[in-house]
């Protein structure tokens, strides 16, 4: 077998006890059969700068598993980048400190004199040394060899068997393999630990296949705890910056439960004194001082001057220096908030944790969602709303992503999780995390994404009914709110928060209708529109419901450019004249949602551009008289429309204009098919396809259809009859938002009428031979013009 092989072997073999989860399964020496002495000579790595020379009478061992094949596989391949070895670092040191934590609870003991819980780490520049060290269990020689020794066999995964019946602790460090990470940057590394039932040992190795462990006599004693001293190698030159180190905790264990210290070094201002001196000022600057007070008593003068020369005297000259100190610095100051009850967190911790989170807003926040799911799924989140959306939020909306943080018992994970929230959701900012969430060995991609929908779907319902309790404060009015809400908001009442939301986020909401069809029905009661009740003010479908007549059986809406466009529209003037009320949608994407939000509360929507338009009760026998009247002009107007048009019918819905062309039920009505010629890669070919067949519907009442009716029954073959009917269909075209095919004879029989109306004789055009004529003799006029001198002397009186 080559060696090729059995790496991927080897690797394989390492992904499966990862993805079942066996936490204490220790990789047999089965591969060591295969292995040859040439393969572990090859692994012993010829970058490593520091020789493995353990300390004189240490015990040397054999790492198990053949970790000088798996070394590089998990090195390698396991993690994506070096700095995931500072939060495995930490995390570990977090488990050993939750580890004697808990066992100081049975017995008081087992703290010592060591009874502050907490990790430092501390950079020597001039050795390239990184130390970590907590006051945690510690390890006892058998545990260095058994956990530090073999892949896939940890402490942690020892310990939660021992207590799992007792309590419900979840720990971090269950696969065994986190520690490896630090040879991502170190090609050294010693680990001093010492237990409260053993010694203080010394661990060892470059990770060649060999350690040695040693019993510590000339290092520092520990007390308890365990100090991981680690070499940086040369190309990880960065993790010695105490910068870089403080940006790694703040992003991966900014909320690990103890505190985590960082040796750094700070310029601060102090006062010493000067040297050299003239004994001789203070008497000066006194003498300046009897001279200014003059105007004062004698007795006045000699106190002030006695005062003087004490202060003088006592305070002697002195200047301010930089001076550069070292200590220790505290770098998780903000707690885990969302692990409190939110009873318990006040208004503003809210705020100062929002301040954190969101760096670069420095608006209020307009709610927040703060809950604890429990069942199969166990996880606790904190999400804010923002009050502003993000920079070209919407129009990188593919590209945008949540500020979302997925930790796992308090340690970062990812903000990098698409399936977490989705897309139209994107401007939340927030923390989740959970206590049972499976993760894969490396903590970086999830081992079962289910977890993942349970969660998102936990989310997106707890912040749709954030914001309906929002949307229905706005209805509700400042009367009813809450002081709770005007504390909160800080100036902002309940009932203005809503039409803020709207106003910088209502296209996501509309873009959710599209996108979430679970949560639809939640999402349409937060949608706002104008309608024709109150052009000026928006209104959510409830309202528009609560307000339609007994008769209504559907929701009218039209789409168009803007309310006055909308408000002055054929489609709607017989709706209004009735008293029903219309919505007016205004942006393009409304086109698109209404494809999608069918009905709303049992109610059917309808377009009122579309030719199934239906208008409570009608008088049927006036109807069905007129219909029979106009039954000629009817048929020989759609003949002579032709492919033009599906029908030609008298309609019900028109009150003041002649005609109107609507199309059908399923396809592009005109506010569509205007948006759909406008897409920069649209087809005619699609377009075609998806027009909808036009209808156009006459008014019978209408003198100008009346007159139609007189010219067809006198002469329906007549050239003037049939640009009568021509011109109405291109007027009826325009006034319902279509484009006319042919301008130029639309244009050229306007030009009729007008001649006509203003007795014009004669044709209105130009013959070839009167253009050519006009032609020159504008050209001539130009010649002319061009022989005149262009200075002409100035009479004798203008001089």
């Amino acid at each position: 077998m080559g060696r090729q092989r059995r790496v991927l072997l080897a690797g394989a073999l390492l992904g499966c006890i990862a993805l079942a989860g066996l936490s204490g399964t220790v990789i047999t020496a089965a591969l060591a059969e295969e292995t040859t002495t040439s393969d572990q000579a090859g692994s012993t790595g010829e970058d490593a700068s520091k020789v493995f020379n353990p300390k004189e009478g240490a015990e040397k061992f054999t790492f198990q598993a053949e970790v000088n094949r798996l070394m590089d596989i998990i090195i390698h391949s396991l993690y994506s980048n070096k700095e995931i070895f500072l939060r495995e670092l930490i995390s570990n040191a977090a488990d050993a400190l939750d580890k004697i934590r808990f066992l100081s609870l049975t017995d008081k003991k087992q703290l010592g004199d060591q009874s502050e819980l907490e990790i430092r780490i501390k950079v020597d520049h001039a050795n390239r040394l990184l130390t970590i060290q907590d006051t945690g269990v510690g390890m006892t020689k058998d545990d260095l060899v058994k956990n530090l020794g073999t892949i896939a066999k940890s402490g942690t995964s020892a310990f939660l068997e021992q207590m799992q019946k007792s309590n419900d602790m979840n720990l971090i460090g269950q696969f065994g393999v986190g520690f490896y990470s630090v040879y991502l940057v170190a090609d050294y590394v010693e680990v001093v630990s010492k237990h409260n039932d053993d010694k203080q040992w010394l661990w060892e190795s470059n990770a060649d296949g060999n350690f040695a462990v040693s019993e510590d006599t000339d290092g520092e004693p520990l007390g308890r705890g365990t100090l991981i001293k680690i070499h940086i190698k040369e190309d990880a030159s960065e993790f010695l910056e105490e910068a870089k180190l403080k940006d790694l905790v703040a992003k991966y264990s900014e909320f690990i439960n103890f505190p985590i210290y960082l040796y750094s070094s700070k310029e601060v201002s102090k006062e010493v004194p000067v040297e050299g001196e003239d004994s001789e000022e203070p008497e000066e600057a006194a003498g300046e001082d009897d001279e200014d007070s003059e105007e004062g008593t004698e007795d006045e003068v000699e106190d002030a001057d006695d005062e003087d020369d004490e202060e003088e005297e006592e305070k002697p000259k002195t200047t301010t220096v930089k001076e550069t100190v070292w200590d220790w610095d505290l770098l998780n100051e903000n707690k885990a908030l969302w692990l409190r009850s939110p009873s318990d967190v006040t208004d503003e911790e809210y705020l100062n944790f929002y301040k954190a989170l969101a760096k670069n807003d420095y608006e209020k926040p307009l709610t927040h969602v703060h809950f604890r799911a429990e069942g199969d799924m166990e996880f606790r989140t904190l999400l804010y709303i923002p009050e502003r959306a993000p920079p070209n939020f919407l129009n990188d909306y593919y590209g945008h992503k949540a500020q979302l943080k997925l930790y796992v018992r308090r340690v970062f994970i990812s903000d990098d999780f698409e399936e977490l929230i989705p897309r139209y959701l994107s401007f939340l900012k927030g923390i989740v995390d959970s206590d049972t969430l499976p993760l894969s060995v490396s903590r970086e991609t999830l081992q079962a994404h289910a977890s993942l929908k349970v969660i998102k779907k936990k989310i997106v319902r707890k912040v749709l009914d954030s914001l309906k309790k929002m949307s229905d404060a706005e209805k509700e009015g400042a009367d009813a709110e809450s002081s709770e809400g005007e504390e909160a908001s800080e100036g902002m009442k309940e009932s203005e928060k809503y039409a803020t939301f709207w106003k910088e986020f209502g296209r996501t909401i509309k873009l959710g209708v599209i996108e979430d069809a679970p949560n639809r029905p939640r999402l349409a009661k937060l949608l706002r529109v104008h309608t024709s009740a109150d052009p000026e003010k928006l209104s959510s479908l409830e309202d528009y419901v609560s307000r339609m007549k007994e008769d209504q059986k559907q929701i009218y809406f039209l789409s168009g450019n803007s309310v006055e466009e909308l408000q002055n529209s054929v489609f709607v003037e017989k709706l209004i004249q009735k008293g029903y009320e219309v919505i007016y949608f205004t942006e393009a994407i409304d086109e698109y949602v209404m494809t999608h939000l069918t009905e709303f509360d049992d109610k059917k929507f309808q377009d009122a551009s579309k030719d199934d338009l239906k208008l409570g009760k009608d008088d049927k026998k006036g109807m069905k008289k007129l219909k029979e009247e106009f039954k000629d002009v009817v048929a020989w107007w759609k003949e002579g429309l032709g492919s033009a048009v599906s029908a030609v019918k008298v309609s019900s819905r028109l009150a003041s204009s002649p005609a109107i062309v609507v199309t059908s039920k399923y396809g592009w009505s005109a506010n569509m098919e205007r948006i759909m010629k406008a897409q920069a890669l649209s087809s005619s070919g699609e377009q075609s396809y998806m027009k909808g067949m036009k209808t156009l519907e006459i008014n019978p009442r209408h003198p100008l259809i009346v007159e139609l009716k007189r010219q067809v029954e006198e002469d329906k073959e007549a050239e003037r009859t049939k640009a009568y009917a021509q011109t109405l269909w291109d007027t009826a075209l325009l006034e319902s938002g279509f484009e006319i095919e042919a301008p130029k004879e639309f244009n050229s029989r306007i030009y009729t009428l007008l001649a006509q109306a203003y007795s014009i004789q004669g044709e209105l055009g130009l013959s070839e031979e009167e253009v050519k004529a006009a032609a020159a003799e504008e050209a001539q006029e130009e010649d002319v013009a061009g022989e005149e001198p262009a200075d002409e002397e100035p009479a004798k009186d203008e001089l």
